[in-house]
């Protein structure tokens, strides 16, 4: 199942909320900052740990003062204009994500908007992305995950809503 929740992803009670985070996973604005302050301290001391990650690649921590049990940590590409790569780099994100869940045996995940933030990923695009790649992981991998996009603005909400609505009324016509 794949839904749509506006709201804050800190407060979602899921198994893993997905950190769109920076190369070092030691904290920084948006998401990432938030996650961090709702995780406490212990959050910071596991990242020291792992020694960053680089971009479309996922790791995963506990989840600390969340409510979710683990945190899946992954790095968005910046956008430089559409031709270094960023839709490769966008689709990893999501499918090594996804791939850490399904090694962890989670049952349910929450994604923010990967890299649409200070990276500059244009969001349309980016929506189609994290939607287009959680359904091929599905379908793939016969994934059972309860995937939500945890939307912050209105206008990423209804951009979700109206690409899984599209999906749903594709697939049944099929």
């Amino acid at each position: 199942m794949i839904r749509v929740v506006k709201g804050d992803i800190t407060k979602l009670k899921v198994d893993a909320v997905v950190n769109a985070a920076n190369e070092t996973l030691l904290g920084g604005g948006g998401v990432d900052g938030a996650i961090h302050r709702a995780a406490g301290t212990g959050l910071l001391d596991e990242c020291r740990q792992l020694g960053g990650c680089g971009t479309g690649l996922a790791k995963i921590t506990s989840g600390h003062l969340l409510l979710a049990k683990y945190v899946i940590h992954t790095v968005g590409p910046v956008w430089r204009g559409g031709n270094h790569d960023e839709a490769k780099l966008l689709m990893a994100c999501y499918w090594n994500s996804m791939d850490l869940a399904h090694q962890h045996k989670i049952r349910s995940i929450a994604f923010p908007c990967i890299s649409t933030g200070v990276y500059g990923y244009p969001a349309d695009n980016a929506a189609s992305i994290a939607v287009n790649t959680v359904r091929n992981f599905q379908a793939k991998m016969n994934s059972q995950v309860d995937v939500i996009f945890c939307c912050f603005s209105n206008e990423d909400e209804a951009r979700y809503i109206a690409l899984i609505k599209n999906d749903a009324i594709q697939e049944s016509e099929r």
